[in-house]
């Protein structure tokens, strides 16, 4: 299932991006339903960067999920390719639950208006229900209702996000 989100910061370009690539682990605190976003690997060439977060929530699990998901299934890696020239990021999430049976990719775009940025983040989420153990007579009808949602909870975090870069900078 595709998504598209679109959010204004209320501040130049340049500092928005640099927040993002460069300060994520500063800007979970901002951030009420995440305990810690670590770097785990970063590299640099050629004014691109590549880097490897690992971000931890501090969410509840529901009790009815409690059986299969456990609280070290409430990371995931996000795999970033930050790119000055195009001001864009396109990601890879890996999910610690589920490995196999889900992919989110997509691009973060950060367009200058000025004063101001609008961040398009655009992606696309599919879960693979077959290899959740969903029987596949029902697979078909299931997927969507799962992806759509999923997106429900994924969309407004990476709006969230938005918010706390800017909280951020508005703090500095």
């Amino acid at each position: 299932m595709k998504f598209r989100s679109e959010s204004v910061i209320a501040h130049p370009r340049a500092a928005v991006f640099s927040a993002f690539r460069d300060q994520l682990p500063d800007i979970a605190s901002y951030l009420d339903d995440i305990s810690e976003i670590r770097v785990v690997s970063r590299s640099e060439a050629d004014g691109v960067v590549t880097l490897h977060n690992e971000w931890a929530s501090n969410s509840e699990i529901p009790a009815v999920a409690r059986s299969f998901i456990k609280p070290e299934n409430l990371r995931w890696d996000d795999h970033a390719i930050w790119d000055a020239s195009a001001w864009q990021c396109r990601y890879d999430i890996k999910t610690r639950a589920f490995v196999d049976a889900v992919t989110c990719v997509g691009t973060n775009t950060f367009v200058d208006e000025g004063e101001t940025t609008r961040v398009v983040l655009e992606g696309e989420f599919t879960i693979n229900v077959k290899k959740l153990g969903i029987p596949s007579f029902i697979a078909g009808r299931v997927a969507p209702q799962i992806e759509s949602f999923i997106i429900g909870m994924v969309k407004p975090n990476l709006e969230k996000t938005n918010a706390a870069v800017g909280r951020f900078l508005d703090a500095q």
